[in-house]
């Protein structure tokens, strides 16, 4: 405390929108301050040396219960105003960042936050999706919806489907529609290539869109937006589209239809597009700063880089982006992505009814947690957090035995009387994901609960799983060659 206050850098900048997190360290410290003897405290700044009460604090370190919180960015990564404000007046916060984080003086209540950058839950038992769902204004997948699927699809749903793991839609009725009138419509998903490597819930999407690639029969576009993580990410742009091609070979080890698949990257295929880069333009015209600011939460401090990207996300929602492939048809999409994807296309929702184009459909997958728990996701910035699909089996193993957040009991007497706690546990979660057999898990699902299988039990049972899922997918990964990747890349009609 008195390293920051000396060295002034509470009126920081860099400080400034976390300068209420020092506030609230100093509010709950000041009873041990009061307890010091005075020659204790006389090295303290001189408004910290009697701390009968917060009032005693500068203005700029008051908890923040006596002082209006500084701003927060959308993406909660840090990025604050260049400008030097003083700290005495700094700006409230919007409605939008107070429901996002919510702090009390001496006592923490966490707001779940997810943005395209970040996923952080309230508590241990996960995402509340239901909230979610009120808080996008996208709309539940129902059991009527899932038996329409059958019968207009003649397939029974994933077991995503039927587990609630893709659990939220927009437009998937009219998706629907077009299968049931034999229109067409393509699949759209993608990647950011942040890592060499992807992980287990990075797979998730992809094997999803594999097997509606599959039961639709329809064209597919992957974008990988290696621009992204050049603008967002600690890469060079060589370094970005490196990595951008090794994830390329891993989504193709999916197994997806090469004769239905176009795979580009960004860097590569915007220059030497005119109509993806026209689309561009045409949305870029119709979002103006204060909405993309609202929507993403940019600020003064945010590359221009970054304000024009949401563009380069939506193009490919639009079939006239890709001439080579679908003409100069006005086809619908159908974009299966994670939830937190969906501000990107709720903005594209909007505007494409002014470029006279069909509004994309979507379905949102929930996250697969980290190994330590459901409060986030699995990352590639943290490699214990995440099974990556380049691990080897003892890898799979360690990682799972030593890091998989267990809601088992603290003893084997008390497991056995008492039982396990699915709702928190990470191997029951990642089997809900991976093991596709419902009889399989509701079996594990009773014996864990009842206390008849132990955590260690559990875990053996997930690694086995995870082991033979990424052996097999190692395997295919082997086969992808550089011919194989210049197929999938290449501009040509899709069947």
């Amino acid at each position: 405390q008195h390293y920051f206050i000396q060295s002034n850098l509470s009126t920081s900048p860099v400080i400034s929108s976390y300068r209420y997190l020092l506030g609230s360290l100093l509010s709950a410290g000041r009873q041990q301050l009061r307890k010091l003897p005075s020659s204790s405290t006389s090295r303290f700044p001189p408004s910290l040396r009697h701390c009968s009460s917060t009032s005693s604090f500068p203005p700029s370190l008051r908890p923040i219960s006596s002082l209006t919180r500084p701003p927060v960015t959308g993406s909660l990564k840090g990025h604050v105003s260049s400008s030097t404000r003083s700290s005495h007046s700094a700006p409230p916060m919007t409605t939008q960042q107070l429901d996002k984080l919510k702090l009390e003086d001496g006592n923490a209540t966490t707001e779940q936050v997810i943005t395209p950058w970040d996923v952080v839950a309230g508590d241990e038992k996960g995402i509340d999706y239901d909230k979610l769902i009120a808080k996008f204004g996208s709309q539940k997948l129902t059991p009527e919806m899932l038996d329409r699927f059958t019968k207009v699809t003649g397939h029974e749903p994933h077991h995503f489907l039927r587990r609630g793991i893709v659990f939220s839609h927009r437009d998937f009725d009219q998706i629907l529609t077009l299968k049931e009138q034999g229109k067409p419509f393509y699949l759209y998903t993608g990647r950011g290539p942040s890592s060499g490597s992807l992980h287990m819930g990075h797979c998730v999407p992809f094997m999803f869109t594999k097997w509606l690639q599959d039961v639709f029969d329809v064209p597919l576009v992957i974008q990988i937006t290696d621009d992204e993580k050049f603008l967002w990410k600690d890469l060079t742009l060589e370094q970005a589209n490196k990595m951008a091609h090794e994830n390329i070979k891993d989504i193709i080890a999916f197994g997806f239809n090469p004769h239905k698949t176009f795979i580009f990257c960004d860097l590569e295929y915007i220059p030497s597009c005119k109509d993806f880069y026209w689309n561009m333009v045409r949305i870029q015209k119709c979002v103006n700063f204060n909405q993309a600011q609202k929507i993403f939460g940019f600020d003064e401090t945010s590359y221009i880089g970054k304000v024009s990207f949401p563009s380069i996300q939506a193009a490919p929602s639009f079939s006239t982006s890709f001439p080579e492939i679908f003409g100069n048809r006005k086809m619908p999409c159908l974009i299966p992505c994670a939830i937190d994807q969906d501000p990107y296309f709720r903005m594209t929702r909007d505007v494409a009814p002014r470029l006279s184009l069909h509004k994309p459909a979507l379905l949102h997958s929930t996250f697969l947690p980290a190994l330590q728990g459901a409060q986030t996701k699995m990352s590639s910035s943290d490699v214990n957090s995440a099974v990556e699909v380049c691990d080897t089996p003892n890898q799979i193993k360690k990682k799972i035995n030593k890091y998989a957040f267990s809601g088992g009991k603290v003893s084997i007497e008390e497991h056995r009387e008492f039982g396990g706690d699915t709702s928190v546990d990470v191997s029951y979660k990642y089997l809900e994901f991976f093991e596709s057999d419902d009889a399989v898990l509701a079996d594990v699902k009773q014996q864990y609960q009842s206390g008849a299988m132990l955590t260690g039990e559990l875990k053996k049972m997930l690694i086995e799983k995870l082991q033979g899922i990424v052996k097999e997918f190692q395997e295919r990964r082997k086969a992808v060659s550089d011919e194989t990747v210049a197929l999938f890349m290449s501009r040509r009609p899709l069947q």
